[in-house]
């Protein structure tokens, strides 16, 4: 039996056109670990693993997917995948592999090449790749990150499939500039990234920053510096879209954001030290590394906001590769 393992839900956007292609084809278990709720599909078996917290999440996550209580969700499997760099995913990794089973890693070899930043991303997608027997890389970077860190064999060049099933139908550049920030490192200076926001939402009036809140508590206390931002409740995914295909350009600290919005011709200032999208700095996107930073690069942007050239995360055939390996490997 083939599993597919994610907990949140840039994980399950990520796994879905692969559920979806399988469609009963082979004998399919969805396991979700569920740190957001509501995500297991219909259209496969599915298992809900318990997450009980303790006082630190990250171990508790961990601990939880590990005990005994839990380890039927891996009962007749034999091949798992995992996406991107949770720690649930390297949870589920570790679990597979003391268990003989054979490991895919969706979305690997991504690297900052800093274990503490994003932390603990960086970690987790590095020791998912020293268990994983599958590499399904975006990109050739990431393809060659991983040969240089010793990995020869199972790697394929995808894309990305965060990009499949996309359609840049209604693209158009108004005067939305769209902001999501809600990451880990971000968490201790989130009032100052919030002030700063705000603070060039007044100067640059014409347009208008929306920011759909993310309801991590230590980005939602900060809420009420935004008097200048338009903050509205978190969107779907079809909402996100079409804000994001209208928009000028994007602010942001999220990865998958960097990949949606290449794909529309959107250009993003990555409010981060570094990124392992790196196949966009320069033309797609460019860092930020500290909120004073931010008010030239979005005067630089209001201006300079279009883009050419072809997405580097994908052509919206990713799917149809990884469904390839995974019947071949079975």
């Amino acid at each position: 039996m083939l599993a597919i393992a994610y907990g949140t839900r840039p994980e399950y956007i990520k796994v879905k056109p692969i559920l979806d292609a399988l469609d009963g084809r082979v004998p399919c278990r969805a396991i979700s670990t569920g740190q957001h709720t509501d995500l297991l599909t219909d259209s496969v078996e599915g298992v809900q693993i318990k997450i009980t917290d303790g006082e630190d999440r990250l171990n508790s996550i961990i601990a939880s997917i590990l005990s005994k209580e839990n380890e039927h969700a891996l009962d007749g499997v034999k091949h798992l995948v995992v996406q991107g760099d949770t720690t649930s995913a390297l949870a589920m990794a570790i679990a597979a592999f003391n268990k003989g089973i054979k490991i895919y890693h969706l979305e690997a070899g991504l690297r900052t090449h800093d274990k503490l930043n994003p932390y603990p991303e960086e970690a987790n997608r590095q020791l998912i790749s020293r268990l994983a027997d599958v590499h399904f890389c975006p990109t050739i970077i990431d393809a060659q990150n991983l040969e240089k860190e010793g990995i020869k064999d199972g790697i394929y060049v995808t894309g990305n499939t965060v990009l499949d099933g996309l359609s840049d139908e209604g693209t158009e550049y108004g005067d939305t500039v769209l902001i999501t920030l809600h990451r880990r490192e971000n968490h201790a200076r989130m009032a100052e990234w919030f002030t700063e926001l705000d603070a060039v939402a007044r100067i640059h009036s014409d347009l208008t920053f929306c920011l759909p809140i993310h309801p991590n508590p230590n980005v939602k206390k900060h809420e009420s510096l935004l008097t200048s931002v338009k903050v509205v409740d978190p969107l779907n995914r079809e909402e996100f879209l079409e804000v994001l295909k209208k928009s000028r350009f994007v602010i942001t600290d999220s990865g998958g954001v960097q990949e949606e919005a290449s794909f529309f011709k959107k250009k993003c200032i990555v409010c981060r030290k570094g990124t392992e999208r790196i196949a966009g700095l320069g033309t797609f996107s460019i860092l930020c590394d500290k909120p004073s930073a931010l008010l030239p690069l979005v005067l630089f942007y209001k201006n300079d906001f279009e883009l050419e050239g072809e997405c580097p995360y994908g052509d919206g055939h990713a799917t149809e590769r990884v469904i390839q390996v995974l019947y071949a490997s079975m």
